[in-house]
């Protein structure tokens, strides 16, 4: 079965279609830049023009970045405030006259790293995986069931929600050495660990595939491993989740 699985992000929607019983894409994926303000209405229509450039008349899995409960946004950390309590299922299904899945793009991430990825074999206890990237997002599975919207790295560090300190973007902007984010990475970690007690963190996002230089850094009770899908994680994942959607 393939879904075409979208992921949008604060600079880039991208989109492909996906063999949801091998993870693989099954063409290129094709990259649109994410129109300044990002309002509704613009995003729905880089999602209608990433469609129709792949002739898509199936199922469709969307990652957003937000809160996303029964297809409603509920939260705009790093989005439009406009997006608060639109159904954006219903927004995306009417503009690509397709059927639409909705998903926290962390938990997309975490999802296609759990099914296809580094997780794929840990299906007892607790797994984090956390997106390092403009924000820090987060998946929590528990014996491989997903916990949705956990919004984890909004906790609170020194005053601060913990991505204001910690996130990939905030090491690039400050210029940050890896042992000095490490450390910041390794405050926000122990914080977390003393919260839920996880038995393995998945580090996700771009930065992922530097992990040999700051994961030396970390020092934890749980597990840490970096993920493997990088990039195609957003867009696999949510092309599992429309399908695990369908079959329900």
């Amino acid at each position: 079965m393939e879904v075409l699985g979208v992921d949008i992000g604060g600079s880039g929607i991208k989109a492909a279609p996906v063999n949801v019983e091998t993870g693989a894409m099954t063409a290129q994926r094709f990259r649109l830049p994410t129109p300044e303000g990002a309002s509704p209405a613009e995003v729905a229509e880089v999602v209608r023009q990433l469609v129709d450039h792949s002739a898509w008349t199936g199922p469709i899995g969307c990652g957003f970045p937000a809160v996303v409960h029964h297809g409603v946004v509920y939260s705009a950390a790093n989005i439009a405030k406009e997006w608060i309590g639109v159904n954006g299922e219903y927004l995306f299904k009417s503009i690509t006259r397709c059927p639409v899945y909705l998903v926290n793009d962390a938990d997309a991430a975490g999802m296609a790293e759990m099914s296809f990825g580094i997780g794929r074999n840990l299906t007892k206890g607790v797994v984090v995986m956390l997106t390092l990237g403009t924000g820090i997002g987060s998946a929590v599975f528990v014996n491989g069931e997903l916990l949705p919207n956990t919004e984890l790295g909004h906790l609170e560090i020194r005053g601060k929600d913990a991505e204001k300190r910690a996130s990939d973007a905030v090491r690039q902007r400050k210029n940050l050495y890896w042992d000095e984010w490490g450390g910041r990475l390794q405050e926000y970690l122990s914080t977390l660990e003393r919260l839920i007690w996880p038995d393995v963190i998945i580090i996700g996002g771009g930065v992922s595939k530097e992990a040999d230089k700051f994961l030396p850094y970390l020092k934890l009770r749980a597990k840490i491993m970096p993920a493997q899908l990088l990039n195609q994680a957003g867009i696999v994942g949510a092309a599992v989740y429309a399908a695990s959607r369908l079959s329900a």
